[in-house]
């Protein structure tokens, strides 16, 4: 479902402040693979999701999405294929609209749109089926502005929109990392629910080891722009975080020294 052949991302070319953020990177994900991704501050994870979103023009390489070549494609033409949820819960809805609204906005995605304005009640009634299914309560304020929500309730539904048209893949960028820790919890739950529900394609990065052992059928850990271990299986089902870290010495010849991953 997703293939990335090579790629290289170098930013502020020829200057003292030139940094390789990606550097001949390759990465192939089936069909259904939940995959977590971590690493310490600078080593490229965001970059890459970026870089897939179209955010970032690669500056050399390619990006298959579904058998599709979208190195070339703008972000906006590569978002009717990719759901996204980012770490600010303010992003991804419209928080001066009703959830129903924005629920209706995620609906019609990628759809022809023509003048005729509203919700239908069939519509509406899905809608309230998808967000009982949260287990928040937000099925009987359809019409409560997003901007009252709480975080934890505005990034579940910002998961929901991002996963209501079943995209091919699923981006989510430490959507967990502005929520505490309880709310995190069941933000991360929730997602683990849609995507194998959905059986969607997913690349979260995350800052924490636990989860990034827990969640997902795959682990990568990515150092200086380069994918370092890649482990899936029996054998990331038997992972410690301790495991981990000793890994990572061992391949990189480092001590993990990202404060805020050790921390969590």
């Amino acid at each position: 479902m997703l293939v990335i052949n090579g790629i290289y991302k170098i930013f502020n070319v020829g200057t003292i402040n030139e940094k390789v953020a990606l550097s001949n990177l390759s990465l192939t994900l089936k069909e259904g693979d939940f995959v977590t991704l971590i690493g310490g501050n600078g080593a490229g994870k965001s970059t890459l999701l970026n870089c897939v979103a179209g955010v970032h023009p690669i500056d050399m390489g390619a990006i298959i999405i579904g058998g599709t070549d979208v190195t070339k494609l703008p972000e906006y033409k590569r978002a009717g294929v990719i759901g996204r949820v980012f770490q600010d819960p303010m992003m991804g809805t419209a928080a001066n609209m009703g959830i129903e609204e924005n629920l209706a906005l995620a609906f019609r995605r990628g759809h022809f749109r023509s003048l005729k304005w509203g919700i239908t009640h069939k519509e509406r009634e899905l809608y309230k089926v998808l967000l009982a299914h949260l287990g928040l309560g937000l099925e009987s304020r359809l019409s409560d502005k997003v901007g009252l929500l709480s975080g934890g309730q505005r990034q579940a539904l910002t998961l929901l929109m991002a996963t209501l048209q079943k995209p091919k893949l699923l981006l989510l960028d430490e959507h967990t990392a502005a929520l505490d820790p309880k709310t995190a919890e069941k933000v991360l739950q929730l997602s683990d629910q849609l995507v194998s529900e959905n059986n969607l394609t997913t690349l979260m990065v995350t800052h924490n080891m636990r989860h990034a052992i827990e969640y997902g059928n795959r682990l990568i850990m990515m150092h200086e722009g380069r994918i370092i271990l890649d482990i899936s299986g029996e054998e990331k089902q038997k992972l410690t975080v301790e495991d981990l870290l000793k890994r990572f010495g061992k391949v990189s010849g480092e001590e993990f020294a990202d404060d805020r991953a050790l921390l969590a």
